[in-house]
């Protein structure tokens, strides 16, 4: 597998052979030719002193010993006890090639339906342009809160309000709403939770317009003794300020096919009655619609 080489004698040991392709001069020779007719330089030899000072780099020092090993033998010829050990780190590079070429398609792959989705979603928004739909308080029936401006303020009450909420999809052109079941109505005074009920299901076409009746009941409702003065003070003024929040999922209809997800619509309106017992006179001061899906956001 391996030659090795004995030390070369010293060039100054020995006399150098006459370089390729020139013959060894004859001085007998060259005593009896023309000198005309064959050049000086074919024929006078050179002094030993040219060859000592000019290095020779192919030629090693004295004492150097040279090792070939071939090179196919050691890249691809390994030993047999580390043929295994070879096989398994040359397969390496082509696994991690691989895995690297998988990853990127995946994430190729995984950003081209990003982008089909978003498009997808994009062109449906373009088309129908969805919007959120508008609520008012048209009319508030109040029963049991009349007394609780005279009462103590360690009595509680049950106070019973039915509330005729107005739904207007009108602002959709092509788009329905599905108001699905769950949904709850409620009414507070500053603060203070007075009454809860349901909201009914029901489908709304578009550029509709419905009234909901929704009950809502309370039980063990107290007042604090400013609340009470308050209440006492507005009322008497025929303005008492009342809050109606609604919390519906809502779900569109998108022409007769396309439905979305399931979201949770959030109203609240801002009303003032005029008297705490019977049908009170309703002024809307404005509701507020919140949505919070991915691309529907009022």
């Amino acid at each position: 597998m391996a030659d090795r080489v004995h030390p070369m004698p010293s060039p100054s040991s020995s006399p150098l052979p006459p370089p390729p392709g020139r013959r060894r001069p004859d001085h007998h020779h060259h005593q009896q030719s023309d000198p005309a007719a064959a050049p000086a330089t074919e024929t006078t030899p050179l002094h030993p002193s040219f060859f000592h000072d000019r290095p020779l780099a192919l030629s090693p020092p004295p004492g150097t010993y040279i090792i070939q090993v071939p090179k196919d033998q050691v890249l691809r010829s390994p030993p047999p006890d580390r043929a295994r050990r070879y096989k398994k780190l040359s397969g390496r590079p082509a696994r991690r090639r691989r895995l690297r070429r998988a990853c990127c398609l995946a994430c190729a792959a995984l950003l081209a339906i990003l982008l089909a989705a978003a498009a997808f979603v994009g062109a449906v928004f373009l088309v129908f342009r969805p919007r959120a739909p508008s609520f008012s308080v048209p009319s508030l029936v109040v029963r049991g809160l009349d007394a609780s401006a005279t009462s103590p303020a360690s009595t509680s009450l049950s106070p019973a309000l039915d509330a005729a909420v107005r739904a207007d999809n009108g602002r959709n052109g092509k788009v329905g709403v599905e108001y699905r079941a769950g949904g709850d109505v409620a009414v507070s005074y500053a603060g203070q939770r007075l009454a809860a009920g349901t909201w009914p299901a029901f489908r709304q076409a578009p550029r509709n317009v419905t009234v909901v009746a929704a009950a809502m009941r309370g039980q063990g409702v107290r007042f604090t003794e400013a609340q009470r003065t308050q209440l006492a003070a507005e009322r008497d003024a025929g303005a008492v300020p009342l809050t109606v929040e609604a919390r519906v999922p809502v779900r569109l209809r998108l022409g007769k096919v396309l439905r979305t997800w399931t979201v949770d619509v959030k109203a609240r309106c801002e009303v003032v009655v005029d008297r705490l017992d019977g049908d009170a006179a309703v002024v809307n001061r404005g509701c507020r619609v919140k949505v919070k899906p991915l691309w529907w956001w009022w």
